[in-house]
């Protein structure tokens, strides 16, 4: 009989002891997601947006390259300090101690509001009070994720198969990241606009397990449990490896609407 591997935390906090994977291995998000954006809702220097659940910067990064004036908001200390270090030198960032249901932004001050990899962990109705709180006249809210293939190849299929089989709180990720049901209570009218790129990551060994235990349904990597993934995952690259490569496939999907 296979051990199961749990874990459990508040999602403020569930990636504290995350960060350094998160910043390495994490997926960034194809340039057509801000060229889009820049098409749809005419962004430019005096745009201010809002990225809410901002993590370690990594969309965040992606606007601000674009020059435009960013509050990143972000709940959990070590992942805001992250994106701080990382971004302290771009003069249009402006990090925030706050959540999606308490922002701590100014009234109708914001033209658009991310939200990259992070709404699933939000509270709809409330989070959807503050942004219309927030957004001026007119704004707009982009939610987006990177949704993994799981059988897009064998080393997909099995991958899934892995984290089905020792991981309890896989499945729930899974059936909660792209939600219809929430994303229909959380637009206006239930009413959105979705968008679909294509996007991948590419790793080697350590690149795979770094990336496996950026999730937060993994377990923490030491640990007797994380000792047991690392095994598997080995096993799983030695398995499918092409030249000392996996690859990670993504559809990355946008809900572009009003709130």
């Amino acid at each position: 009989m296979q051990e199961t591997l749990t874990v459990s935390a508040e999602p403020t906090v569930r990636f504290s002891n995350r960060v350094e994977n998160y910043v390495k291995y994490r997926p960034g998000y194809p340039a057509a997601v801000i060229q889009f954006l820049q098409q749809e809702f005419g962004l430019n220097a005096d745009s201010y947006i809002a990225d809410i659940g901002s993590g370690t910067g990594i969309f965040t990064k992606l606007l601000l390259d674009e020059g435009y004036k960013v509050y990143a908001v972000e709940p959990n200390e070590p992942m805001k300090e992250a994106a701080e270090k990382d971004l302290r030198t771009c003069k249009n960032f402006t990090s925030v101690a706050g959540t999606a249901e308490h922002t701590n932004l100014l009234a109708n001050s914001i033209d658009l509001v991310t939200c990259a990899t992070a709404f699933h962990w939000f509270d709809v109705e409330k989070s959807r009070d503050e942004f219309k709180r927030i957004l001026k006249p007119g704004g707009s809210v982009a939610l987006i994720w990177n949704v993994r293939s799981v059988d897009s190849d064998a080393f997909a299929i099995a991958y899934d198969q892995l984290f089905e089989q020792y991981t309890g709180k896989y499945k729930d990720s899974k059936e909660r990241t792209v939600n219809g049901e929430r994303l229909k209570g959380f637009f206006k009218d239930g009413i959105f606009e979705t968008k679909t790129y294509p996007y991948q990551q590419v790793f080697d060994l350590d690149g795979l397990v770094g990336r496996s235990f950026s999730s937060s349904y993994s377990p923490l990597q030491d640990t007797t449990e994380g000792d047991i993934l690392t095994q598997n995952l080995t096993n799983l690259f030695n398995k499918y490896q092409i030249d000392g490569k996996v690859y990670f496939n993504y559809d990355t999907k946008m809900y572009v609407g009003k709130v």
